[in-house]
């Protein structure tokens, strides 16, 4: 798999709290050039990334990020402004301590909320697999195949670890057919994405890979 490939897949991310709009276009522009699968940003640059994008880029923003502990209809009310300013997926966290306590219909019933929000839009879930047991994950994989999501997503990249070979596997293998998977955090090179698509990621959420790309080509 060249970088080309690789680069299709990745979700081009900026979401440093202090990211500036000439931060966010640089990236815009990045994704254009090497045609990343999106540019995923924060809320308050959808709507003028999207318009200096036209159709020529994805963009992708977050809800409930990084903590996911907000109600389910400011979730919700996050999705609808995202969308209504140009997001074309969002990347949502699920509420972690719901899932701790073992409350998978509350889980499960505010995915399908943020779904429905979508308008057809693609939605990822972030799991935040650093903060889950096995036992956990696996759970969650069976919640977000039910839910009606397009995609299972590893990690925020904000919390206590990232992406592992061995979470993108498993999720591979216990979520639906028709589940996608996207590693994110922590991967910063194009062996580790690799490896990652290898395990079974059809995403990868990453910051650093446009600029390994950019030294090459200069």
């Amino acid at each position: 798999m060249d970088r080309t490939d690789i680069l299709s897949k990745v979700d081009h991310t900026i979401l440093t709290p202090a990211a500036t709009w000439e931060q966010v276009k640089a990236v815009c522009d990045e994704g254009m050039e090497f045609s990343t699968a999106s540019v995923c940003i924060p809320p308050r640059y959808v709507k003028q990334a999207a318009a200096y994008v036209g159709n020529r880029l994805k963009i992708c923003t977050v809800v409930g990020f990084p903590n996911g502990y907000s109600t389910p209809e400011v979730k919700v009310f996050e999705t609808e402004d995202a969308i209504r300013n140009g997001a074309d997926e969002i990347d949502m966290v699920i509420n972690l301590g719901l899932a701790k306590a073992g409350d998978w219909e509350g889980v499960l019933a505010e995915i399908k909320a943020v779904k429905a929000s979508c308008k057809g839009r693609i939605l990822k879930v972030i799991v935040e697999a650093c903060l889950l047991t096995q036992e956990e994950k696996v759970a969650m994989c069976r919640i977000v195949s039910m839910s009606g999501a397009d995609f299972i997503k590893t990690s925020t990249g904000f919390s206590t670890g990232g992406a592992t070979v061995e979470d993108v596997r498993l999720f591979r293998e216990k979520v639906s057919p028709d589940i996608r998977v996207k590693a994110a955090g922590g991967i910063r090179t194009f062996e580790q994405a690799q490896a990652m698509v290898e395990a079974g990621a059809d995403r990868i959420g990453a910051s650093a890979l446009v600029a390994l790309a950019k030294q090459a080509k200069g």
